[in-house]
């Protein structure tokens, strides 16, 4: 791996449990980390900056009772919320957090301040372009959104994009879009990734903030069910099409290319400005993986289950060489 020695050593699996709007929570990443798999969550689902510092006291005090090395806590910044981006950066450099992912937009105003405390910086980039753009200006690492990731996607074959990329880079890659199990897992690797992201199996734990009609409707659903739009957002995103259908829309009527503008005004989760179903209330997001969710279990059993499906992928790999 080309991460550093100090912090592979603390994982049990080359894994990120994926940072998810309304979904990602104190519990999940506290749960993820202690199981051994790198704990992510945006920041923004915290309410203001002192919400952010209570839960990452939170999760750090919890994690201190942990007997033994826990995983990385890894916060996602979102450059383009410039609104919220310099309190929460004041808070992270704060805790000293060791990993932070930088999405929708250049990390670059970030780099330096985290840096200066030692933190790796990981890009969110969905093409060849802005993962030049990111290590042009400093990235440590790219995350690589391909298609069949859940919520906002890239349209980008994974095998094509990683070993695009790791042709031009010798860093840390992590592939996000599509992982459902630890076959998944040990594929990523075999292909040059040095972490994979995993957020649809996650969603479907008693930790994540999720509510059960979302766990349950995981569980009932399959890849089919996976309906690509920009209806929400203004962006490419795979939401569940049941969820869009209980809230009273025609999938079929939804406008195709809208700006992230109009989603704005029909969809928004904020405030009082929708005029429809709330996009990540109301409507649902799920990946590719969704046929791989059977039931809702707590963090650390779906940990031990992908560690033996990582394992078992790996003795086959070896017996077939």
């Amino acid at each position: 791996m080309s991460l550093s020695p100090a912090l592979a050593a603390r994982l049990r699996l080359p894994l990120i449990a994926a940072p998810m709007l309304r979904v990602s929570g104190p519990d999940l990443v506290a749960a993820a980390c202690a199981s051994g798999v790198i704990g992510a969550f945006p920041t923004v689902n915290a309410r203001g900056s002192a919400e952010l510092d209570a839960w990452l006291t939170r999760i750090h005090a919890r994690l201190a009772e942990v007997p033994g090395p826990v995983a990385p806590v890894c916060p996602n910044i979102i450059m383009r919320r410039q609104t919220t981006l310099a309190d929460d950066l004041a808070v992270l450099l704060h805790h000293r957090v060791e990993m932070v992912i930088a999405s929708v937009g250049s990390p670059e105003a970030v780099i330096q301040p985290l840096h200066d405390i030692g933190c790796q910086v990981f890009a969110d980039v969905a093409s060849i372009r802005h993962a030049e753009k990111a290590l042009a200006v400093g990235a440590d690492g790219l995350v690589l959104l391909t298609a069949g990731a859940g919520g906002q996607t890239g349209w980008a074959n994974p095998f094509a994009f990683v070993r695009a990329v790791r042709a031009m880079f010798d860093g840390p890659i992590v592939l996000s879009g599509g992982m459902s199990d630890g076959a998944a897992l040990w594929a990523a690797r075999a292909l040059g990734c040095d972490l994979a992201m995993m957020g649809t199996r996650f969603i479907a734990t008693p930790e994540s903030m999720a509510g059960q009609p979302h766990k349950a409707m995981l569980v009932d659903s399959r890849l089919d069910d996976v309906m690509l739009t920009q209806a929400f957002t203004g962006l490419d995103a795979n939401m569940l099409r049941p969820s869009i259908v209980a809230a009273g829309l025609d999938p079929r009527g939804l406008e195709g290319k809208v700006s992230p503008e109009r989603a704005r005004e029909l969809f928004s989760a904020h405030g009082q400005e929708a005029t429809g179903p709330k996009r990540w209330v109301d409507i649902w997001s799920a990946g590719h993986s969704v046929s791989g969710v059977t039931g809702v279990q707590p963090v650390a059993e779906l940990v031990e289950q992908l560690a033996h499906e990582y394992q078992a992928a790996r003795a086959q790999a070896h017996a077939l060489a």
